[in-house]
Parts: structure tokens; sequence; C-alpha cells
């Protein structure tokens, strides 16, 4: 009697491939989902070798540890999953933070539903452009929270009296970038064959173009702060061109009164809810900066006045060189509401507090400073971020230095 053979058998979790009446194959095989959970599903080829192919390629995936249902993942879970598992790992806290806050109130309010395999560029598009005139104060709920306290002054209102608070050209590019950069990571895991956000163009409009001060309107806040408790900390800002952060996270162990310097290691910001030091922008920005003669004496008034009071130089417990009335660091948000109250004071041209170090480009370029030596100042990763954001001031610079060759013609 002939010995029967046995039947060779696929190694477990290798899915099954079978013939099917319509003559596809159809490859049966259990995935992770990216809620964490296993889930069989099915895809089908038209011959043998193309359903084998893609099992090939979910098995790659599974061993990569990359969770994807090819049949019902959606961009929101994908997203949900990209913010955790990919963006968190490689970027500074304070950029997850962005990254997050736009997922979640934008991306996937908008485009979470749709099946990750059948977006469209055609959905951002239409998503994107939609978002140019959607009040987010509506679209977020943020005045639906304050009608329940009674404090309603939007869509809440009866009648509805639209603050129309609709996201701005930078908002929108910024949310295109952050979700070209969460599809090309799941066409390089092979999750996706293309990066259908690369078909959508930049949104374009007018951005926000820089309105720093001049000296003359440097010198008439000054003025009018000179006696504030924080007069030391708008002097930094703009002499030195210091970022908000960094200002608000710099620490008497950074700054070196006898020789006129601050070593720049830290910054200052409120990532998930928390107040606390963090690593600067770039590692450009982790720089020595040489203070004036002027600006040192400020601060070593400033270090006087906080160790007078004893109490709150002693709960400074991380050395801050600006602090709240109690000891504690500065809430950056106060700060901005402070600066604003004294530029109102001053009786000069509103800007933002960020505007302080543009204004201190401004001026060391009016001098005569070279971009070279602005760009270190300020600490850009590159001369072409320096004079990329300050052509217009450059060129003017330029226009009043050759006004001088009229008087060659007489």
């Amino acid at each position: 009697m002939a010995e029967k053979k046995s039947r060779k058998r696929n190694p477990n979790g290798s899915g099954t491939i079978g013939a099917r009446k319509d003559g596809r194959y159809e490859l049966k095989l259990f995935v992770e989902t990216p809620d964490g959970k296993r889930k069989r599903v099915s895809v089908y080829g038209a011959t043998w070798e193309e359903a084998d192919a893609e099992r090939t390629r979910l098995k790659e995936l599974a061993r990569r540890g990359v969770p994807v249902d090819v049949t019902t993942a959606t961009v929101g879970q994908y997203l949900q999953h990209w913010l955790i598992n990919t963006a968190k790992p490689e970027v500074r806290p304070t950029t997850y933070a962005t990254y997050e806050a736009l997922v979640r109130l934008y991306m996937v309010p908008g485009l979470g539903r749709h099946k990750l395999r059948a977006l469209q560029a055609d959905h951002v598009r239409t998503w994107l452009n939609r978002l140019r005139s959607s009040c987010q104060c509506c679209a977020q709920g943020k005045d639906a929270k304050r009608a329940e306290n009674g404090r309603a002054r939007c869509c809440a209102r009866k009648p509805v009296d639209c603050c129309e608070q609709f996201p701005s050209t930078g908002t929108l590019r910024a949310i295109l970038r952050v979700l070209r950069a969460a599809l090309q990571d799941a066409v390089e895991a092979d999750v996706l064959a293309r990066n259908v956000a690369r078909q959508v163009k930049m949104p374009a409009g007018g951005l926000r173009k820089e309105k720093p001060w001049t000296a003359e309107e440097a010198t008439r806040f000054l003025a009018a702060a000179k006696d504030h408790r924080l007069y030391a900390l708008w002097s930094v800002a703009l002499a030195v061109g210091l970022r908000r952060g960094e200002a608000l996270g710099l620490r008497w162990m950074d700054v070196d009164l006898a020789i006129g310097r601050i070593d720049l290691e830290k910054a200052l910001y409120r990532v998930d809810g928390s107040l606390g030091l963090h690593d600067l922008k770039t590692e450009a920005s982790e720089d020595s900066v040489p203070l004036p003669d002027e600006l040192v004496r400020i601060l070593r008034q400033h270090r006087r006045e906080q160790l007078s009071d004893e109490r709150a130089a002693a709960a400074n417990k991380l050395g801050l060189v600006f602090t709240s009335t109690r000891g504690t660091p500065l809430e950056p948000r106060n700060v901005n509401r402070t600066f604003a109250a004294l530029v109102k004071k001053a009786g000069v041209r509103p800007i933002r507090l960020h505007d302080l170090r543009h204004s201190c480009a401004t001026m060391l370029f009016t001098m005569g400073v070279e971009a070279a030596t602005v760009q270190r100042i300020l600490r850009h990763s590159s001369i072409t971020v320096t004079t990329g954001t300050y052509m217009d001031v450059i060129d003017q610079v330029q226009r009043d230095a050759v006004t001088g060759m009229n008087d060659l013609f007489g």
C-alpha cells in the first residue's frame, strides 16, 4: 500500500490563499489594527502571485510593528497612531504639542472618518477650502463652553453673532505640512502607495508681515516701562532678540555678568498643561550671546531687587532670571498681557511680544551690522533664514546707503 503524503501546511500567521469562483484569489490573514487589536481581513489579487505578494507586504509591516487594517483603518486612527509612535519619539515636546493640536482640532474633525486607503487629494483640497470660512470658535465648541458660564459671545448667542475666527493662511499651511509628513511616513512604511497631500498646493493668501518698532518707538516703550518689575525682561528681548520662551527660561547659571555674556540652553514652555524648561528650538539656538554694558548694569540691578525679596528668592527653585512676584515661573500668556498693557501706556504702535526680536534685528541692520553678524546674534540656523526674513529691511538699508551717491552728480 502506497504511503500517503502529508499535506504541507503554512506556518501559523501566514494566512491562506484560495481561488474564488470569479477567478480571483483571496488572501485571508490576521493583521494588527491601529487600536492594538487583531482582525482577520481579506485581500484579493488577479493571480495567486499577486495575493502572495500582498501577504509578503503585510507580514513585513507586522514584523516592523506597523499596525494596518487594510479594510477599515480611517485617517483619524492612523493619525493617532502616527502621533504616538512616529512623531512623539522624533520631535521636541513643544513641536509634538503643536502637531497634536493640529491633528485634534482640525484633521480628525475634517478628515478623520475617511478610509485611509481611500483618501483622495480632492478630499484634502475641499476640506482646506472649507476651513478658510469656518469659524473655529464655533467649530471647536469654544463658545459653547463659555455659554455654560453665561459668557456667550459668538455662535452661542441669541441671535448668533459670529466672531469670524477663521484660520490664517499660516495655520492652513502648517496643517497641510503636518498632514503631508504623516502620510509620507505611511508611504515609506508601505501602508499607502502615494501621498495624496503632496498633490494639494500650499494655501495661498496674505501672510502676516512683521511690523517691528523703530529705534524711536523702542526707546519710548522702555522709558514708559522703566519702573516696571520686568523692565530687565523687555530690555533683554529688545537688546539681544531673545524669543519669549528663551527669555522666560533664562537662568542665572546661564548668565555671566563679569564678562557680559549669556549661554542659552533652555526655554520655558507649557506642554501638556505643564510649565517647564525644555530644549531650545534648534541646535543653532544653543549659543552664547554677548551683552551690551548697559544691559549688564540693568541685569545687576534686577538681581539685587530679586534677592531683596527673601520669600520669592527661596521659591525660585529653578534659579530663573525672571519670575513672578511669588518666585514661580512666569506664565507666558500673562507676560503677553502685561506687555500689551505697557505698550498701550507708552502710546506706541501695538506689536506682539515676539516682535521685539524682529525689532532687535531691524535696529541692527539699520546700524549697518552685517547679515552674518545678525544671524549669530539671533541664532538663526542659516544666513538664508536671516536674509529671507528681513529682506525688506536689508533693501531699505541698501537704498539709504546708495542715496549718498547722489552727491557725485552735484
